[in-house]
């Protein structure tokens, strides 16, 4: 197999968007309020673009992109108007997409992961206390598990081509490059936001630091993909500047989960690039790979001076003083741990949506939502939660045996699985990454029409 070779947007259009979306977060900073305009503006004109086009070229799927990127952005910059509502538009776009092109025939595992979630609302009702609003705590736990079934739905086996799907990428892209930049300008300076190894909040626009370290780091697998895959070597370079910008921005977050996260999924993006890849495309891949390598260590020592040495203890899970740190999961272990017992206690039902947290109050004095949606799906939903994981676990596995669908696959597959498993699902990115991994990607060749002889 030859190297990928992908037409990128045209190298002035590509500025255009970036300066475009740097302007945004300026322009968010400078006037708050026009974080809201922005916000009704671009779900509206998704919507009418979808309307307009009849989805003929998956603009459902453009507008769900776009959503997912941005979402954290105009959460943090106050622009959504309520806090789940990036999820709910990745919900509605792709529902208004599957009105007009329909899903394929084999979606019917999804179709099944959907109802075996609905149980858990009825044991939900049951057994939430009565302080408790029912609704906002079945609507905060169910919609990131609902849009891994609708994302499902709507990309399992839909075939797209290779131009289109870069399109996409950069679709997620742009927004993540607007909240870079904002970040640049509400906290220009680390060193004066430092506040020893743990996460840092102010040097993450004031919000929390997992989910901007996730978003960071979905940014630098997009990019490290786009370094494979765009052969152009003016947008080359302007792309592994930007890697280095949002490495950054990842890595002084001080939360360590969607950074490596990112390595990871960008090592197994190169590895299955690689093998599918010929001896001279290899060849020339080499010396690729070792100017973003170059690159990435150049940020990571500039990271290290920036935050005085703070950031190698963070990583080697060392405090302030250079002691380390007994539990490496900042408390994880105990949380999926309670939501074990919560598991074994109601094995059959499971305890019901959203009462997770009471449960672990009422065990361990503690009141701390769940960090991981592998384990909340068991504690909640019992035995059909575990019928769900399942389906959603091994469906995409048993799809790569048989047909290969892309290249991608495990940079997005596990992706969606590590961010489940240290942040849940409080964002739309790990749902909307995993249908990635299911669409069926179509190189299309260039063929020669040779003219009759007459």
């Amino acid at each position: 197999m030859r190297a990928i070779r992908i037409k990128p947007i045209r190298r002035i259009t590509y500025l255009q968007l970036l300066l475009l979306h740097i302007g945004i977060a300026f322009s968010v900073y400078l006037f708050p309020f026009s974080s809201k305009i922005i916000y009704l503006f671009t779900v509206a004109f998704f919507f009418f673009l979808i309307v307009s086009k009849s989805n003929k070229n998956d603009e459902a799927l453009l507008a769900a992109a776009y959503v997912t990127g941005a979402e954290l952005f105009f959460r943090m910059t106050g622009g959504a108007f309520f806090y789940e509502s990036g999820k709910y538009l990745v919900i509605a776009y792709l529902l208004l997409g599957l009105f007009y092109k329909g899903a394929s025939k084999r979606t019917l595992p999804f179709w099944i992961y959907l109802f075996l979630l609905m149980p858990g609302i009825l044991f939900s009702a049951i057994n939430l206390n009565y302080e408790t609003n029912i609704r906002t705590a079945i609507a905060f736990n169910l919609s990131g598990p609902i849009t891994v079934g609708i994302v499902g739905i709507y990309c399992f086996f839909r075939k797209i081509s290779a131009e289109r799907i870069h399109h996409i990428f950069l679709a997620v892209l742009l927004p993540i490059i607007a909240l870079t930049f904002y970040l640049f300008i509400f906290t220009p300076s680390i060193k004066d936001a430092l506040s020893g190894t743990a996460s840092n909040v102010a040097a993450s626009g004031g919000f929390g630091p997992n989910q901007v370290s996730t978003i960071m780091g979905l940014g630098a697998i997009i990019l490290f993909i786009r370094l494979f895959s765009i052969q152009s070597r003016f947008i080359n370079i302007i792309d592994i500047i930007l890697l280095s910008f949002v490495c950054y921005r990842g890595l002084v977050t001080f939360s360590r989960g969607g950074m490596i996260s990112a390595l990871i999924c960008c090592i197994a993006f190169l590895i299955v690039f690689f093998y599918k890849s010929d001896a001279l495309t290899k060849a020339k891949l080499m010396p690729r790979i070792v100017g973003i390598a170059f690159a990435l260590i150049i940020t990571w020592l500039f990271t290290s001076v920036q935050t005085y040495g703070l950031l190698n203890l963070r990583y080697s899970n060392q405090d302030a003083a250079g002691r380390v740190k007994e539990d490496i999961t900042t408390g994880r272990a105990e949380l999926i741990a309670t939501e074990m017992d919560a598991f074994f206690n109601a094995p059959l039902t499971g305890i019901g949506i959203g009462k997770i947290k009471e449960f672990r109050e009422e065990i361990t004095g503690v009141s701390a939502a769940t960090h991981n949606e592998l384990s909340r799906l068991l504690s909640e939903h019992g035995m059909p939660g575990l019928l769900a994981l399942i389906i959603i676990v091994f469906s995409p596995l048993i799809y790569w045996l048989f047909y290969r669908p892309n290249v991608y696959f495990f940079a997005f597959y596990f992706f969606w699985l590590l961010t489940i498993s240290h942040s849940s699902m409080r964002l739309a990115a790990p749902g909307f990454i995993y249908g990635l991994c299911l669409l069926y990607i179509i190189h299309e060749k260039n063929t020669l029409h040779r003219k009759q002889a007459q």
